[in-house]
């Protein structure tokens, strides 16, 4: 009696390899790719710093082929995807590399030596610029002005330190015996002096705001004390305001020298005539 052969599973365990085989291809092809795109983004980003690197990694990849296809080799997906690890490393350190070399460093503050006027050579040694001293910088000096000049607003001073300030203004231009008097009892007189040349002048000072002038009634009260009590030879009414013209008609008649706001500006800027000077006439 024959005994029934048994089926063999030869082709089934073949299948079932190929079929392993092929898996294993696809996952390892898979991953070739992975980190050959991975190698091509990273050399790619090298190239744009390193251009010389990016060109030797392309000559070693066409040399290994070459040399692969002449010595006939098989190779295998492991020593493929090894040697593609390998490669993949060493474009990591190379791209690592190549981004640390193309960082900017921080300026310090260097400047070729011997750079000078125009038309001179420059040098190849830096040189630190250091900061400059007072002496090196020009500064301006800016003249001060004389004390005679000084400016002084005589509207702001209470009546005795105006008159104070018109007893200067008469030191200052050479009066001699210059003495404030001014006070209860004192007959209109505020300041009396002696000018260069001898005569006697005797000042009233009225420190009014703007709006308040010296009108004829204050001429008329000084002039009856000026020339009689105090001998007065030049008699002035010096005011930081002004005059009505009542008033100035009745210093014209009696020769007293009125001296307003204006005017005492220009006499304590030296522009103008001395009050005990000759005065420019109205006309």
């Amino acid at each position: 009696m024959a005994v029934p052969a048994r089926a063999r599973r030869t082709a089934r365990r073949s299948r079932r390899f190929e079929l392993r085989a092929t898996a294993v291809y696809f996952v390892l092809l898979a991953l070739i790719l992975a980190l050959v795109g991975a190698a091509a983004r990273t050399a790619a980003a090298a190239a744009v710093h390193r251009p010389a690197w990016a060109v030797a990694l392309v000559l070693m990849g066409v040399g290994a082929v070459m040399a692969g296809y002449r010595g006939k080799r098989r190779i295998s997906a492991a020593r493929i995807a090894r040697r593609a690890a390998e490669a993949l490393d060493e474009a990591t350190q190379t791209a690592v590399e190549a981004l640390e070399a193309a960082s900017p460093a921080p300026a310090v503050g260097l400047v070729p030596a011997g750079a000078g006027a125009c038309g001179d050579r420059l040098g190849t040694e830096p040189t630190i610029l250091l900061p400059e001293t007072e002496t090196e910088t020009e500064t301006e000096t800016v003249p001060e002005a004389p004390a005679d000049t000084v400016e002084i607003a005589y509207e702001v001073l209470d009546p005795y330190e105006f008159e104070e300030a018109v007893a200067e203004l008469c030191r200052r231009d050479g009066c001699l015996d210059v003495e404030v008097v001014g006070g209860a009892g004192d007959l209109g007189a505020d300041v009396v002096a002696r000018t260069p040349d001898g005569r006697s002048v005797v000042i009233q000072c009225k420190r009014y705001c703007d709006g308040n002038r010296v009108g004829s009634q204050d001429l008329q009260r000084f002039g009856g004390t000026c020339f009689t009590v105090h001998g007065a030879d030049v008699a002035v009414v010096v005011t930081t305001s002004d005059f009505t013209a009542p008033a100035l008609d009745y210093a014209e008649q009696c020769g007293i020298v009125c001296v307003d706001g204006p005017q005492l500006e220009r006499w304590q800027e030296g522009r103008g005539p001395l009050p005990w000077e000759p005065q420019p006439s109205a006309g």
